[in-house]
């Protein structure tokens, strides 16, 4: 689909500006003008091509649109940031930040039940929030969704990027008092305006969990030192999955009568039929 090709290239351009520092205005006005263009690039796709199925609708305008639209939002808001940040003390800076970062929680606690709804993957009312022309009023809080191009837009695809948008500038923002001296600097890489969301574990739960307490065990992460919570929060981001209570799911898996490291042996039995594979060409 002409979609995956634009956002694709969208995403690859945006590698570009990775390692350009974000206190340069011209780079922040790079970002916007490319997001601003990709945007466009997929208006028009929309416009000329119809969505074959109603999931695939619901998948651009929950996911495919917010990616590149947060991006925007993102860049814009740090272009504003850096024409209207005080250029004296460093106190004065911070107190600065810290009110910008007030303001983004401030919004972002007026939408917590519509941001509960995408933080924990739900998918009941997207019919409603994410297909065009199927607005339910009783359920749209932004009524600036009225005055939308009703072709490029539903009720909510604008608060999902929203979202997005606040994620990377907390991020970006955290990066800003780490460098006046008064955050710690997070163990973590900071995270990409470019980070693909689209690596979902696709095996079981439990196979991952699995796969956890094997790494852990082996100390094939951090010499061992790393710890089952910390290592199980990482992959749940990674893989955007919700893992549950995983201690008790490895109690389950140490109770199997039979095979008791059954996802280990199927990686193994996959990686020799890959490398025989991979031997005949």
């Amino acid at each position: 689909m002409l979609v995956n090709e634009i956002l694709n290239t969208y995403k690859e351009e945006l590698k570009k500006l990775e390692g350009k520092s974000l206190s340069e205005c011209s780079n922040v006005e790079a970002g916007i003008q490319l997001s601003r263009m990709y945007l466009q690039k997929l208006r028009e796709a929309v416009r000329n091509q119809d969505f074959k199925t109603k999931e695939q609708e619901i998948y651009f305008f929950k996911v495919q649109k917010p990616f590149v639209y947060s991006r925007l939002k993102f860049y814009a808001k740090v272009y504003n940031y850096l024409l209207l940040k005080p250029a004296g003390s460093m106190k004065s800076q911070r107190q600065f930040i810290d009110d910008e970062i007030k303001k983004l929680q401030d919004n972002f606690k007026k939408n917590i039940d519509f941001v509960k709804y995408y933080r924990e993957k739900e998918t009941i009312l997207d019919q409603y929030y994410f297909l065009r022309g199927k607005d339910n009023l009783s359920i749209v809080s932004d009524t600036s969704h009225f005055y939308t191009d009703a072709e490029f837009s539903t009720s909510h695809d604008n608060a999902i990027a929203k979202i997005m948008a606040y994620d990377l500038l907390v991020n970006f923002f955290n990066q800003e008092l780490v460098a006046l001296g008064f955050a710690n600097k997070l163990e973590d890489k900071p995270k990409h305006i470019c980070s693909d969301t689209s690596l979902k574990w696709t095996a079981s739960k439990t196979d991952l969990i699995e796969l956890i307490y094997a790494l852990q065990a082996s100390g094939a992460i951090k010499d061992g030192r790393a710890g089952i919570k910390q290592m199980a929060a990482v992959c749940e981001q990674i893989f955007d999955i919700d893992l549950g209570n995983y201690y008790k799911t490895y109690v389950e898996i140490r109770a199997r009568k039979y095979n008791r490291t059954g996802f280990m042996t199927l990686l193994k039995s996959s990686l020799e039929q890959r490398m025989n594979k991979d031997d005949e060409c």
